[in-house]
């Protein structure tokens, strides 16, 4: 088999149809076609479905900063309390003022409801943070509690520790906390001291599990990261898809807000606050504690290459009209913010960026080489807006990769209109978006086979097979996910890269489906298709060859890139690992 330009498999296909006979597949060694890229298969994080607040953030206070447009929202309040605006934080500035009652029986607290409850588990460590002072200069005393109003276990047994606040000035206070007892709907409770005389000023109120993913203080949910981690993924897109446009040019995603200390990053309203089907979303809202440092940090934990997306002054078009886009000659602030990602991803520590990566934890460059300007826009306008984005990232960082959008659609005229502009305006990649059935993604498999290889290369940025008349996690809808991605494989000479969308999704508040993992406070479950990526990623090639099925090309046509499928090859190996396309699949 070593010195052989080509071995015959021998496959038995009655198990796929009981007319079918026997084929024999050649697959020619010696014939090397393009290399698999690393980053072939990869994540995409979009804050949907409580994916990052409620999700992957595993901050479990709910309007910790007290900058709801509710200000108390998520909150219950028993005595005096006053919500006050000039706090320490210039872009979080409210803050709660808690008075004491002035009788040993009466009580001034704050209760918070977390996401779906304040979930926490005994003997697990619990880290709580608040920012306080005594304004009248104290000291005084305030009390934080883990309970469970539906348990019948007294509360004083769950989980409780004093805090004296000592100064008059703006400090940061923490304890650990180690609940006796486990809770699925818990609160956290926050009493001022009945022996108060003053009053006690409370900011960022914050509780974490220790226990966080690689022990990060602002960190994430240790299941939920590893999850992804466990997918080795090649590449990580963040931060969305249509956060990124937002529904106004307010509530667009901009990175600069979710970077440097997270007591100062302000909130923001969630692009997908309207678009719930099982429950009012008046409180998703995005605290922007998870941000840009901590996509780049977990990229590169994780090994992915970080491909952050960036608005292109455009709205959502769905929700709006051509003239509610930024101005072209209004565009430069949103060009610089695209230059300035640059310096701080990958900038010298003596540059403006480059010095706050390096002051948050992270002086060595995160390696940045890929970056998305616009998600799912379509139009001359989009053309027009882009153009100087690409003009100007070219001049300055050549070694940047640009990627461009084809629309929403897959074969419509808004996707026939752009490609001929992303070529013609140089970018580097096209990503193009798929939400369909079954059908679809198994009369696709062969879909790049005839693509022209002069053209940019193609980025599969958002797909996902939606099963007709119920768009949920199929195993069927996962098997046809594997037909087609294994097409983009085999044409990896011009598919670089895709991603599965959405990530997550929380069983107790969600807006779309199928999501490639479903979680609640305590558990994360995988699906179908989540194995599938993880086959794939874990499995893929590395190296575009060629496979006959009985003479003949078993995938595409012949003298099309379609006849090649992908492997493991080595020219010293006693054999070889061989994803062959999916003609046999579509039997199903």
């Amino acid at each position: 088999m070593k010195k052989t330009t080509a071995f015959s498999i021998a496959m038995a296909m009655t198990a796929i149809s009981a007319s079918a006979s026997d084929v024999v597949l050649d697959v020619w060694t010696a014939r090397i076609g393009a290399k698999i890229p690393a980053t072939m298969y990869g994540i995409f994080f979009e804050d949907i479905n409580y994916g990052a607040d409620g999700g992957l953030y595993a901050e479990m206070i709910k309007n910790r900063s007290f900058e709801f447009p509710q200000n108390l929202q998520g909150w219950r309040v028993l005595g005096d309390i006053k919500v006050m605006e000039d706090g320490p934080f210039f872009r979080n500035p409210h803050y709660v003022r808690m008075i004491p009652s002035g009788h040993r029986d009466k009580a001034t607290a704050i209760e918070n409801e977390g996401f779906f409850g304040v979930s926490f588990e005994k003997g697990k460590k619990y880290r709580f943070s608040i920012w306080a002072r005594v304004p009248d200069g104290g000291p005084d005393k305030i009390r934080v509690e883990l309970c469970d109003p539906a348990s019948d276990i007294d509360w004083t047994d769950m989980a409780r520790a004093q805090i004296t606040i000592d100064s008059g000035e703006w400090k940061k206070y923490t304890v650990t906390l180690e609940p006796s007892h486990t809770a699925e709907n818990g609160v956290v409770r926050l009493f001022l001291d009945r022996d108060s005389k003053h009053p006690v000023d409370v900011e960022h109120v914050s509780l974490f599990p220790v226990d966080t993913w690689n022990g990060h203080e602002n960190g994430m949910r240790r299941d939920l990261a590893q999850a992804l981690a466990d997918l080795k993924p090649g590449v990580f897109r963040f931060s969305g898809g249509c956060i990124v446009e937002g529904t106004t040019e307010t509530d667009r995603y901009q990175w600069k807000n979710t970077v440097g200390p997270v007591e100062n990053r302000p909130l923001n309203r969630n692009r997908w606050e309207d678009c719930f089907t099982n429950r009012l979303a008046a409180d998703y809202y995005q605290s922007r504690g998870l941000g840009f440092y901590d996509y780049f940090l977990l990229a590169e934990e994780i090994g992915a290459a970080p491909l952050p997306v960036l608005n292109v002054g455009m709205v959502c078009q769905y929700q709006n009209n051509p003239e509610d886009h930024t101005p072209l000659d209004s565009l430069e602030s949103y060009i610089q913010d695209a230059l300035d990602l640059v310096e701080f991803a990958n900038g010298d520590v003596s540059t403006k960026w480059g010095a706050l990566r390096a002051e948050m934890g992270h002086p060595a460059p995160f390696g940045l080489k890929y970056m998305a300007v616009g998600n799912e826009q379509w139009g001359p306008e989009y053309v027009k807006h882009l153009a100087p984005f690409v003009k100007a990232i070219r001049k300055q960082h050549p070694e940047i990769k640009i990627i461009g959008s084809s629309g929403p659609g897959v074969d419509d005229d808004k996707f026939n209109y752009l490609w001929p502009e992303m070529a013609r305006l140089g970018v580097d990649l096209v990503d193009e978006h798929y939400y369909r059935d079954e059908d679809w993604f198994l009369g696709n498999a062969t879909r790049y086979d005839s693509y022209s290889r002069k053209n940019p290369k193609v980025f599969a940025g958002e797909y996902a097979c939606h099963p007709k008349g119920n768009k949920r996690n199929l195993y069927k809808g996962a098997l046809s996910e594997a037909a087609f991605m294994t097409g983009l494989e085999r044409n990896a000479d011009i598919v670089n890269m895709c991603t599965y969308a959405p990530l997550f999704a929380n069983v107790n508040g969600w807006q779309w489906r199928p999501d490639l993992i479903w979680f609640d406070n305590f558990n994360t479950m995988l699906t179908d298709s989540y194995e599938i990526q993880r086959l794939y990623s874990l499995y893929k090639g590395t190296d575009v060859i060629p496979v006959t099925m009985n003479g003949k090309p078993a995938a595409g046509k012949e003298g099309q890139h379609g006849i090649y499928a992908s492997g493991v090859c080595d020219s010293n190996a006693d054999s070889y690992i061989v994803k062959v396309a999916s003609r046999p699949l579509e039997r199903l």
